[in-house]
């Protein structure tokens, strides 16, 4: 692969995040769920769960509703860059391209670090053959099985 004058073996822009489009169902569930939760504290006169669950709900929605930023993602010869992030490959042990049909479509590095040992990078309209070409030149591909916290963002659609 031939590098720009960056240093970037390869370069792509997504952004941070997919969006998934939920229905007014979904929107009424979790608002469902939430009230039942704050109820329940107030019952149990819980005043802190009651307030910690609110701001949940509060933080959640601006997430959800907010568009997601468009980043700079890069493989170079020392990493993968992430928008301003840099993830080195001296600290990493492995990488697996989760790509499905029903468009998940992510990069997942191994991290040689016991808090945070997974990071999800989107590949968006990247050919992901290609993104697994160069990584191969610089860490292994080891099959990667989606976590139990991968799998339920996927059933709550986040």
């Amino acid at each position: 692969m031939e590098e720009d004058n960056h240093g970037a073996v390869l370069h792509w822009r997504a952004p941070e995040h997919e969006i998934m489009e939920k229905s007014r169902k979904w929107y009424l569930y979790v608002l469902l769920l939430l009230v039942a939760i704050v109820a329940f504290a107030v019952y149990t006169n819980s005043p802190v769960m009651a307030i910690t669950f609110i701001m949940i709900g509060v933080v959640g929605y601006i997430f959800i509703v907010k568009e997601p930023r468009i980043l700079d993602f890069a493989i170079t010869d020392e990493g993968v860059i992430a928008g301003r992030e840099i993830y080195e490959f001296e600290n990493m042990y492995s990488f697996w391209i989760f790509y499905e049909s029903d468009g998940i479509k992510v990069i997942s590095l191994h991290m040689k670090n016991k808090i945070i040992p997974f990071i999800h990078i989107p590949v968006h309209d990247q050919d992901p053959f290609e993104i697994r070409e160069v990584l191969l030149e610089y860490i292994p591909e080891i099959k990667q099985d989606p976590s139990p916290v991968d799998t339920f963002e996927r059933f709550l659609g986040i």
